[in-house]
């Protein structure tokens, strides 16, 4: 059902429709347009000449250029018309105002301190120029008195999460990906509902895909009779436009201003093995206690007012200062990133991290789908001495994704780059460690979905004791997978590597 709705409502229908229109017109070239056939095929000429000119001076990521390069040529119509109907999308253009606007009502409320950027540069003014590239333009300030936890699977992250819940007295806020009825949500749910009843605020909000693939269209109704606040984001409507193509990938949990949690788990029993989908299903998740949790409460708030006439009064969210109930180290920046404001955040905290590391770059992800900047960072790091080390699947959820995937690991290990596939099934993790000094866990997935295309977070971490803990996990993980070499590349089928290569043309359009 959600490959279903992903193929109606997605980029894939647009292309369809235009390819149609460009059958139909050369239908009618050829039956009953055979006089104008030359004014026709020089008017198509022009058309693609001046789409090709605006693709190559628009500031956009130069795989996205050569993606709608390449269909504009070979089919004027169809390519022309599509690039169009993108650009020229108004919905883009009012959500993406619609969070400018809200990001400037927030700012005051997480400012940055200019004592913790003093500390900072004293220890490492590279890590400090990060952090203020960080403010500057992502408008998420670096905090100290954090304490944070990592959570190696998502078991540990399920039982944590209730337990914090259960502690909740003044507000609950939480936003998912994914939701679907089960051991996991159904026991979340009741704490909620009991929550809801003492008084405390409830907020639930979960992307639109939920709507008809996993949960029922009036579940929103059901939530709020059970006294929980329910938004359904961009919800999923029968018309084609690129808005429903920016689906809210994030996973955030926000109690009482006090307590946030972030990672890959979405609230599915997957998740959690209590049900198995390709394999072990091996997810990390990581929590924060103190300042920090700040940006990760305007961030939920940000989102669930973009289609409020109505807005929050923020501040009543925002504690001045936020006690740390345990020991803290380092230094934590909570992040996130719109698809729509020109600024490619996730990419660049990742990028940065492999052209500043030293020793290692330690990587699990589920999906491996680059880009030029970011294959580069990857063979550049590893070129240059550095232990540059990637966990993948080896059972796919998508097989495609996968076969695509597979057309990197050959240029990745020539450059010394080391791919290894999880045995028992399925990654879902998105790490970075490097150097026993950083670490991000968040919702971010090495492909142009979640570095381009979808609402992201998550957590970026210097110097505290969630760093080392992840690097452990990323050693028990590693005993568990089996090294690609360029063999195994060698003896990948044909036919998926032909699959694989023409997908991995049109990609960033996917």
């Amino acid at each position: 059902m959600k490959k279903l709705l992903r193929l109606v409502f997605g980029r894939t229908m647009i292309a369809a429709l235009f390819l149609l229109i460009q059958i139909v017109l050369l239908m009618l070239v050829v039956t009953e347009l055979s006089a104008y056939y030359e004014l026709f095929y020089a008017v198509t000429v022009i058309l693609s000449v001046i789409a090709v000119f605006y693709v190559i001076n628009d500031n956009v990521n130069t795989s996205f250029k050569l993606a709608w390069i390449i269909p504009i040529l070979a089919l004027p119509v169809f390519g022309t018309l599509m690039y169009v109907f993108v650009k020229m999308e108004l919905g883009t253009k009012i959500v993406n105002g619609r969070l400018s606007q809200l990001i400037e009502k927030t700012k005051p409320l997480i400012k940055q301190d200019p004592d913790i950027i003093c500390r900072l540069r004293e220890e490492d003014p590279a890590e400090c120029n990060f952090a203020e590239y960080m403010n500057t333009h992502a408008f998420y300030p670096v905090y100290e008195n954090t304490y944070t936890k990592y959570f190696p699977i998502g078991e540990d992250k399920y039982e944590a999460l209730k337990a914090e819940l259960e502690k909740a007295e003044k507000f609950i806020f939480m936003e998912y990906f994914i939701v679907e009825e089960g051991e996991m949500w159904n026991s979340v749910l009741e704490i909620l509902k009991r929550k809801a009843s003492e008084g405390v605020e409830v907020r639930f909000m979960y992307d639109g895909m939920c709507t008809f693939a996993l949960l029922p269209a009036n579940y929103p109704r059901k939530l709020q009779q059970a006294g929980i606040k329910c938004r359904v984001f961009s919800p999923i409507r029968p018309v084609l436009s690129t808005v429903q193509n920016n689906r809210d990938h994030r996973k955030i949990v926000v109690i009482d201003g006090v307590t946030a949690f972030t990672g890959g788990i979405n609230l599915a029993d997957e998740y959690i093995n209590a049900k198995e989908r390709f394999g072990h299903w091996k997810d990390t998740a990581v929590m924060l206690k103190g300042e920090a949790v700040k940006s990760f409460t305007v961030m939920f708030l940000q989102n669930w007012n973009i289609s409020e006439l109505k807005e929050d009064h923020f501040e009543d969210y925002i504690p001045e200062s936020v006690p740390c109930p345990e020991k803290s180290t380092g230094y934590v920046i909570p992040y996130s990133d719109s698809p729509l404001d020109k600024e490619e955040v996730g990419q660049s905290v990742y990028i940065d991290i492999l052209y500043r590391a030293q020793r290692y770059v330690h990587i699990m992800t589920p999906y491996l789908i680059l880009d030029d900047e970011m294959k580069t960072a990857l063979t550049y790091a590893a070129k240059r001495g550095v232990e540059v080390c990637i966990i993948m699947p080896h059972k796919p959820d998508k097989k495609y994704a996968y076969y695509v995937a597979r057309t990197y690991y050959a240029e990745l290990i020539s450059a010394g780059v080391k791919i290894y596939e999880y045995t028992p099934g399925f990654i879902h993790a998105k790490v970075f460690v490097c150097d026993d000094m950083r670490s991000v866990v968040g919702s971010i997935n090495l492909d142009y979905r979640s570095l381009f295309l979808h609402f992201e977070c998550a957590a970026y971490t210097y110097n505290t004791s969630s760093v080392a803990e992840t690097e452990t996990d990323f050693q028990a993980t590693l005993e568990k997978c089996q090294l690609i070499t360029a063999e195994n590349c060698r003896k990948f089928g044909m036919f998926k590597k032909m699959i694989g290569r023409v997908l991995r043309i049109i990609a960033p359009l996917m």
